[in-house]
């Protein structure tokens, strides 16, 4: 009787730990020619949400803090005013360089941050 409900325990505890072992899948963002023809992307409705929710939290690209402010409401002026994009060579931006180097943490889709080249590509501009 003793064996029998060891041998149970065991069943019981393997069963548990089979049951609760998951599988995560991780699919890459679809593959998209980065220097392809850059797409038209709104600062107002796509980066600047992007930015106020990655960027603009506390101690970080707040007033007082670090620049560029990436508050909705000043973020345009601060990252055009302030030098931080390249229309030039866009590859050279400082945002561009920032968001895919020491920040890609904050901002980890490829599908983001491309949005934010296609932007500098096309100009930069305040739509």
């Amino acid at each position: 009787m003793k064996q029998l409900i060891i041998y149970g325990g065991v069943i019981f505890l393997m069963a548990i730990g089979l049951i609760s072992c998951y599988k995560d899948v991780i699919l890459p963002d679809a593959l998209v020619d980065p220097d392809g023809p850059p797409q038209v992307v709104s600062f107002k409705t796509e980066l600047a949400p992007i930015f106020n929710t990655k960027c603009a939290i506390s101690g970080c690209h707040v007033p007082g803090s670090h620049h560029p402010y990436m508050l909705t409401d000043v973020s345009y002026k601060e990252i055009v005013n302030g030098e931080f994009v390249n229309n030039i060579i866009p590859k050279e931006s400082i945002l561009y360089k920032m968001i895919n180097g020491e920040m890609r943490e904050y901002i980890p889709s490829a599908t983001d941050r491309q949005k934010v080249y296609d932007w500098i590509r096309n100009g930069s501009p305040n739509n």
